[in-house]
């Protein structure tokens, strides 16, 4: 049961280990921290834990109705906090957000509110599992009245798990990290990247350097930013795989990603230029360009003007050379 619960998860042997050698001998903690990049399978061990933990409360022929639910994310005695906006009264992740086409300038927070509803989860009973989990999803996202709020749950868990999923220790508050069993979740090898884009249907990917460095042995960011790079106009991308040809050019070429693109898309476009522009001429110059353009981009520089500048100058730069 211990290896079939774990099997979708490659790559992480030393957390698979440190939390299936903490359930065999009934050492489970009443909280951990799942730390490390984005993309790499800290939910998915987080889902895989649970299915072990609630494994011995079923009969065998319930075990797939289990997994089932767990993927659904409708057990009853899993409580799945993702970081949301606030939008007309309502609560929305950042998956509903883009469903409705919201554009949202600041990033999602675990909120106050959610955290006092993982209290009143956890003051009841569990209803059919061992014990009561809850899950926070980038958990530094949590502003400070949230995280002491959370601090409080955390001293009495009562009989649950709780399990913060971030990035680093270093990115939530220090009394937090005090109260969680850290399990460390590391960077893919290229053999099991390459597996699981391949297992998950994404053999495409590896087709595309850029993205793949990128991703930094990461397949959910692979994945992300392989999406991200269908968005974009096919034209556009290959108008900027090579230096505008005129300074009336790169202007056409600003104005039309400011028109085409939103932040989020040209922040991301920041990282694929920086990737192929290295890859195809690795000019230092270039990439300390992007860099600057990234930063006022961040700071809400007016977009089409920060596109101008870096445009004009690569056009500058490599038409002069060549």
């Amino acid at each position: 049961m211990i290896r079939e619960s774990f099997a979708p998860l490659l790559g992480q042997q030393q957390a698979i280990e440190l939390l299936t050698q903490a359930v065999m001998q009934n050492r489970v903690a009443p909280a951990y921290m799942f730390v490390g990049a984005d993309g790499i399978g800290r939910s998915l061990a987080a889902r895989c834990f649970i299915e072990l933990l609630f494994a011995s409360a079923v009969k065998e022929q319930s075990l797939s109705s289990l997994q089932q639910r767990l993927r659904q994310g409708n057990h009853p005695d899993v409580l799945w906090v993702q970081p949301t906006y606030q939008y007309q009264g309502q609560r929305l992740t950042a998956a509903e957000a883009a469903e409705k086409k919201l554009k949202r300038k600041a990033p999602p927070l675990i909120r106050l509110e959610q955290i006092r509803e993982i209290t009143e989860f956890l003051g009841r009973p569990p209803l059919e599992a061992p014990k009561n989990i809850v899950v926070l999803e980038e958990a530094q996202t949590m502003a400070e009245p949230a995280a002491n709020a959370l601090l409080k749950t955390l001293e009495e868990p009562g009989k649950a798990t709780i399990i913060l999923i971030t990035p680093s220790p270093e990115s939530v508050l220090p009394t937090l990290v005090s109260r969680c069993q850290r399990i460390a979740f590391s960077r893919l090898d290229t053999a099991s990247l390459t597996q699981i884009l391949t297992q998950t249907g994404n053999q495409e990917i590896l087709q595309h350097p850029a993205i793949l460095s990128i991703a930094a042995g990461s397949p959910g960011n692979a994945i992300a930013s392989y999406e991200q790079l269908q968005a974009i106009p096919p034209q556009l991308l290959q108008d900027l795989m090579k230096a505008p040809t005129s300074q009336r050019k790169a202007l056409e070429l600003a104005k039309q990603i400011d028109k085409e693109l939103d932040t989020e898309t040209q922040l991301w476009l920041v990282d694929y230029l920086q990737q192929s522009y290295w890859q195809q001429w690795h000019q230092p110059p270039i990439i300390n360009q992007l860099e600057q353009t990234r930063k006022y981009l961040l700071a809400y520089a007016q977009p089409r003007l920060v596109w101008e500048c870096l445009l004009l100058f690569l056009s500058q730069t490599l038409n002069w050379q060549n």
